[in-house]
This record gives C-alpha cells, structure tokens and sequence, in this order.
C-alpha cells in the first residue's frame, strides 16, 4: 500500500474515532461538537502540528457538499406533523427575518467600522443565517416546546438558501450592475425554483421508494440519501437553490412511509455526523491563528451587532403577524446559532478574488467560535428561565418497516420506548385492524408468541405483520395507541 494512501486513511480513520468521541464530550458540556472538530483542525493546522492549507476553492465545494448532507439529515428527521403549523412563521423569519438581519448588521458595519458597503452587505448576510448542525446538535437535547423547536429547525434549514443567493450576487461582477428589483426578483426566482424542484424530487423518490423492493436492506439508506443529493446537484446545475431543494425533498422522504426507516435515519445522521467532522476540521485548518488574533475586535463588535440587535428586531418584526408570545421571541432571540455556515458562505469572495475577503472569512470564523461558546451553553438556562423548557414531553412508538415483497406483506418491528403508553396494553387491546397480526415480542433478549392477553411492557420489541392493504392504518393505530394508551379513539388520538 502506498504510504501517502495510508496516512491519508490513518489520519481519517483517526477523526472518525475523534468525531465519535466529540460526540459523547459534547453531551457532557452542551457545546456544538462542531467546536471540538475546529480545535482539532487549528491543532493540525500551521500553529501545531504545521499542516499548511489554504485553498479556499476546495473548502468551498467540500463545505457546501457537506452542508447539503446536514440539511438532508435535518429534513429527513423532522416530522411533517410538527413542522407544519410553524412553516409559515419559519418562512417569514428565513426571508423577511434575514433581510432585517442583513440591513442592521450591514448598516452597523458600513457606518461604525467603516466597512465599504459591498463587504458590508457580504457580513451582514454571511451572519444572518442560522447553521442547522449546530441548531440540530444542541436544541434537540432540550424538551422545549413542540412549536418552538419545530420553528427553530425549520428557519435553520431554510435560511441558508436566501443568504447563499445574496452572498453570490453580492461577490459577482452583476453587483454594480443589478438594482435592487432585479436583486430581489433573482433571489424569488432561486428559492423558488428550488422549493418546486425539492417538493417534485420528494414525492418521485418517495414512490420509486414505496413501489420498487429493493434486494438488500442496507440499499435503502444508499438510496434515499443519494435522492437527496441528486436534488441538490441538479438545482446546483439548474441555478436555483439546491440547499432549499435537498431539505424540501428530505423533509418529504422522510415524512413517507420508509421501508427500513431506522436504518434510513441512522445512516443518514452518521453520514451527516462525518460530513460535519470533516467540514470543521477542514475550516480549522483554513484558519490561520497569526490572522485570527487582530480580527477579535472587529467580529466582537459585529457578533454583538448580530446576536443583541439584528437578531432579535428580525424575530420581532417577523413574529408581529403570527402573534408568538414574548417569552419564545426572547427564546428565538438568543437561540440562533452560527456555525460552518456563515464560515463556508465566507469563502465564496474569496473565490470570487474580491478585496479584502479573506479578512472576512477571520472575522467570522473568530465570531462564530466566541459567540458559540456563550450561546450554546446558555440555553438549557435560558429556556427554564423563560418556561419554554417542557418538564415532561410525549414519547412517540418507533416503528421500523421491512417490506416482504413475495407475500404482499410488511414486517413492522415496534419498539416500547420509556413512556410509552403502550405499556401495560394488553394485544387484544391494540385492536390492529383485519390483516394485521402481532406476531412476536422479544422481552429481555427472550422471545414470545404473543397470545390477546400477553401484556406489553416498556422495553419490548414487537413484530406486527400487516398486510400493504393496511400497513399505514396498523401503524397509525400503533402510534395512536403510545401516544393516548388504550383509549386513544376516545382521547381523540389518531396516530396521524
């Protein structure tokens, strides 16, 4: 084997075990693991171990690949049925929020710091997006509000696209040349496109999914996110969003009825886990210590900019038709996290040979990892304080599905998770309808045929088999059932 090859797989097998690692540390201390990833790449980078990197161009494409990867983990894990009463408010405070966010900021910075109004504009819109690894990361440890949580991902996964277009058109040679109309006009058209393009690719991928039985099971995950990333390639290809397309098509894959939907979901977050390693560790090693020291000031000020003023009138203006209660403004405020997002949009400038934007790049870099470190550990706090913090919350069944092409059928394998109301039921009692049959429970790594009066407990693997006719209405009622326990008609619980 060739030594260069096996350093290279040395050196990357070497930060899997560290972003695993990263993982458990940042359970233990609430930060984003994406800092711990940025320490290790300064640590390899020129001021430790001396590994010289600088090419933006690369950063760049790798970067926006990986992001593409965080937002489609994002979508496939978000659930339709709790997005969908805060999509209009996350619409809002993605478009209308980033603007107002993109006006102080810029404004702050063209007449406090002197910055010129293009580079102006560029940090303004560069620090106006939310970063969904770092949103995903830290706020799904919280049991905040069903509402608030589902807004905070939603904007996260949906911000990123404006910005990008604002970001381009700012660093392109068409900035002297395009009025405010056109600019405004080009960015709908992008988003646009990319909503159309990720909703169509979604539901194809959904039927080819649902209709097509595939020989191994490990071939779904594969598929699902390659659908994924063939909607954010052909928006890339089209010119139009391809970030707000891959979470749209996501978010409907993963709202469907996914054959293997564990493993889907569990390959789909490893994969996100990897790209967000290597991604951090490849912006660390961009970044430069000798550069980062005198950039402090100015990313100070700006951070502050940002995070006391911009960020909170954005959540404001764009909460005033929606009528949110101050208490989650407040919330909203001062849980917009930034992370490899604003650092990757950093580096288009640079590409784009614009003056003074690897400076840029330094400020926010710097920005992003002081403002990180006093938000992200904050917000267990915060949240109490204010009472969006839910002491007890509803734990939904798990249910995977194996599809049995031969017999028409599908295997659903259940699992009894801590608070479910499933225990305590008795089989007789989950009422499944004609076609569905509860065919095993594996207790305590001991297996049972289950007879109508085998009760369930928590911890419980069961296999139901159902017929394709009624494998949707057998998991409804499974899902109603842990969710209203064996009244769940009578609580009004439909398991949708």
């Amino acid at each position: 084997m060739d030594e260069s090859f096996n350093g290279l797989l040395l050196a990357g097998s070497a930060l899997l075990l560290v972003a695993v690692v990263s993982v458990r540390l940042a359970d233990r201390t609430g930060l984003p693991s994406l800092l711990i990833y940025l320490g290790v790449g300064l640590a390899v980078g020129e001021a430790g171990l001396g590994i010289r990197f600088s090419d933006y161009e690369i950063t760049a494409e790798l970067g926006l690949l990986a992001l593409a990867l965080i937002l489609a983990e994002g979508g496939l894990t978000t659930r339709w049925s709790v997005m969908r009463p805060v999509l209009p408010f996350a619409i809002v405070l993605a478009t209308v929020g980033v603007a107002v966010s993109v006006a102080v900021v810029a404004g702050l910075s063209h007449l406090v710091l002197g910055v010129d109004t293009r580079n102006a504009v560029i940090l303004g819109s560069i620090v106006a997006s939310t970063d969904a690894a770092a949103v995903f990361s830290v706020l799904r440890k919280l049991p905040l509000r069903a509402r608030l949580r589902s807004a905070l991902e939603a904007e996260s996964g949906l911000n990123d696209a404006p910005v990008v277009v604002l970001v381009v058109l700012a660093s392109s040679d068409a900035w002297g040349s395009t009025s405010v109309l056109e600019g405004m006009g080009t960015v709908g058209y992008e988003l646009l496109g990319g909503a159309v393009l990720g909703l169509l690719l979604g539901r194809l991928g959904r039927e080819l999914l649902a209709r097509v039985a595939l020989p191994a099971a490990g071939l779904y995950p594969l598929a699902t996110v390659a659908l994924c990333l063939l909607t954010f390639a052909a928006g890339q290809q089209l010119h139009v969003s391809g970030f707000l397309g891959v979470y749209l098509a996501a978010l409907v894959l993963g709202n469907a009825t996914l054959p293997h939907r564990r493993a889907v979901l569990g390959f789909a977050g490893s994969t996100a886990l990897l790209a967000e390693a290597g991604l951090f560790v490849l912006l660390g090693l961009l970044a430069s210590p000798v550069r980062l020291l005198p950039a402090l000031p100015e990313a100070l000020l700006i951070g502050a900019a940002a995070t006391f003023v911009a960020r909170p009138l954005a959540v404001v203006v764009s909460a005033l038709p929606f009528g949110l209660p101050w208490r989650e403004q407040a919330f909203l405020s001062w849980a917009g996290l930034r992370g490899a997002v604003p650092i990757v949009i950093a580096t288009i400038p640079v590409n784009e040979g614009l003056p003074g934007a690897t400076g840029v790049v330094d400020v926010v870099f710097v920005l992003v990892v002081v403002y990180t470190l006093v938000q992200a550990p904050t917000l267990p706090w915060v949240g109490r304080r204010l009472g969006v913090v839910e002491a007890g919350h509803a734990v939904d069944v798990e249910v995977e599905i194996a599809p049995l092409e031969q017999l028409r059928a599908d295997l659903l394998q259940v699992r009894v998770t801590p608070g479910s109301r499933l225990h305590g039921v008795y089989v007789e009692e989950l009422r499944l309808p004609p076609g569905a049959h509860v065919t095993l429970v594996v207790r305590e790594g001991q297996g049972l045929v289950p007879g109508p009066y085998t009760q369930l407990v928590h911890g419980d693997q069961v296999l139901v088999v159902a017929s394709s006719t009624v494998r949707d209405e057998a998991e409804a009622r499974l899902r109603a059932v842990a969710r209203g326990g064996k009244l769940a008609r009578w609580n009004g619980e439909v398991g949708s």
